[in-house]
């Protein structure tokens, strides 16, 4: 892992979703459009969220992301299964960090080989008074302890 995050405060593993790459994720190049790893990205987030049970309410709070990074390491082709594997960082008043690796899975000659990286900034809001708010108690049990460092 080689942002920040990852390397000073040992985030923990809370999610893993496995998915398929399908021919439409190509583009002209052959490989995996850069702008499809951030959705895959999205949806392991979003399937993380689903299982804890942790769903936007338009009409009150929720997370929403206020930055995404991703290092692209090594292309991504059609055919392949790729396996998501999400980390959490420790809470903040209002917000937690997220870390995501992308690895292949299955006999792409090289399985567990690690193809991407990144993350978001989650932040937790009331989306009425379109302010951040602090982190609800049940959701920072799910976020290891520790303290973010200054400014994050």
């Amino acid at each position: 892992m080689t942002n920040t995050l990852a390397t000073t405060l040992q985030p923990t593993l809370v999610h893993t979703l496995r998915m398929p790459i399908r021919w439409g994720d190509m583009d002209a190049m052959g490989h995996v459009n850069n702008t499809v790893y951030f959705r895959y990205i999205e949806q392991a987030r979003i399937s993380w969220f689903d299982e804890i049970a942790c769903t936007p309410d338009p009409v009150g709070e929720g997370p929403v992301i206020v930055n995404a990074h991703c290092s692209f390491l090594k292309q991504l082709k059609y055919p392949g299964e790729i396996e998501i594997s999400t980390f959490v960082g420790p809470p903040g008043r209002s917000s937690f960090e997220m870390f995501h690796q992308i690895r292949m899975v299955g006999a792409d000659g090289n399985p567990g080989t690690l193809h991407a990286e990144g993350g978001a900034k989650i932040v937790w809001v009331n989306f009425p008074a379109e302010k951040s708010v602090p982190l609800p108690p049940a959701i920072c049990k799910l976020l290891p302890p520790g303290k973010l460092l200054p400014g994050k």
